[in-house]
């Protein structure tokens, strides 16, 4: 018996709300996986938009992925574990009341990676390796999920990458409105999502590998002390820096400081603290802030809701908060700014801030100055 049309519709709208549940539990279950692979293609995308002219969709995505995404996620990963051994070591001689629970299972997983130094001072470069193996071996199980997980992201990247397109278009077309308003929200968060993601959360990264590189190569040459904890300051100083105007000064200063009143007090050489100010402000400060101030500049965010958004995200969520906080924080501004008073007055597309489009346009230049094809933003 044919159901009339109202039941059927009725019986697809039942149909879509399990499968919209389904989707929504398995986006919640591996939401960290999921933010992490947008990062990835927002890092690798300006990287695609030059290959893809000259290798193909499928080979520019994987280049890029390989040449920039990889890379960053080995680094920043390596680096974490030393910082971590460092804060275990910390904890040893310092009491870090609550945080010590919160801590505990990351302090216990950086065992598996082995201080650089240990491998230098160590004669016997078997026996450092079978210690690294049997440690390894406990963390086994933790150790292949988070390999299953970066694959995941890595996927979820490289189909952004090489399909974003299509996606994007499918999204315009399936929820379309006569005024196009719903393409015009996509963009503005697309090209904000790139800023955040590429500019502020990258040069964080950037300053984290940079600064743990600069710090240990000076505690080669430095006299007796050196910098203390220099990884864990590196990640300190790389956190900061998501902080507007100040940034990474709230680390690396007051650590100036106490280097120069260590130096006067304990009769130690003062050139260490010139040459540590020098360093950090020429190759931690002043040339990541260079290199990445064009995706950054063009950022459209209250400065206030984007530091709330990076310290309140970790806070809430975990690890991952980091890019989820930054993503909640532009599809809410810009729904608030652009959706909801159209939804409160009615008025269409007309009610759309004035300048949105030169905004965008504005946003938008840096990667299209890096697209040899012309191609626009792919909204995700």
């Amino acid at each position: 018996m044919d159901w009339p049309t109202s039941r059927s519709r009725v019986a697809w709208w039942l149909v879509a709300v399990v499968l919209g549940a389904i989707t929504a539990w398995i986006l919640f279950t591996y939401v960290g996986t999921f933010v992490l692979g947008l990062f990835l293609y927002y890092v690798a995308r300006p990287a695609y938009r030059r290959f893809r002219a000259k290798f193909g969709p499928n080979v520019a995505a994987g280049t890029a992925l390989l040449a920039l995404a990889v890379p960053v996620v080995l680094l920043v990963g390596y680096t974490l574990a030393i910082a971590a051994q460092e804060l275990g070591r910390l904890q040893r001689t310092v009491d870090l009341g609550p945080l010590t629970d919160q801590l505990e299972p990351y302090l216990n997983v950086s065992e598996v990676v082995q201080d650089p130094q240990m491998l230098l001072q160590n004669s016997d470069i078997v026996n450092a390796g079978q210690l690294v193996a049997e440690g390894a071996l406990g963390y086994v199980p933790i150790i292949g999920t988070a390999l299953i997980n970066l694959f995941l992201a890595l996927a979820v990247a490289f189909y952004l990458l090489r399909d974003g397109e299509k996606l994007g278009s499918w999204v315009r077309e399936t929820f379309s409105d006569q005024e196009e308003f719903l393409s015009v929200y996509m963009e503005v968060v697309d090209a904000d999502l790139g800023s955040v993601y590429f500019g502020n959360i990258l040069n964080a990264f950037a300053i984290i590998v940079v600064a743990t590189f600069v710090y240990i190569v000076l505690n080669v040459f430095a006299p007796a002390g050196g910098i203390p904890y220099p990884a864990l300051l590196a990640v300190l100083a790389g956190a900061a820096s998501l902080i507007p105007v100040v940034g990474m000064k709230l680390v690396y200063v007051p650590l100036a400081v106490g280097l120069f009143a260590r130096a006067v007090l304990e009769g130690d050489p003062l050139w260490f603290p010139v040459v540590f100010v020098v360093a950090t402000v020429v190759f931690v400060d002043f040339i990541p802030d260079l290199v990445l101030r064009p995706y950054v500049s063009g950022r459209n965010l209250h400065v206030g809701l984007v530091m709330i958004a990076y310290v309140i995200g970790p806070l809430l969520f975990g690890w991952y908060g980091l890019f989820l906080g930054p993503l909640l924080l532009v599809v809410i501004y810009h729904f608030a700014r652009l959706v909801l008073p159209v939804l409160i007055e009615g008025d269409g597309v007309e009610a759309i801030p004035a300048g949105t489009e030169r905004d965008l346009e504005k946003r938008a230049e840096p990667e299209e100055n890096d697209s040899e094809d012309g191609a626009g933003s792919e909204p995700t």
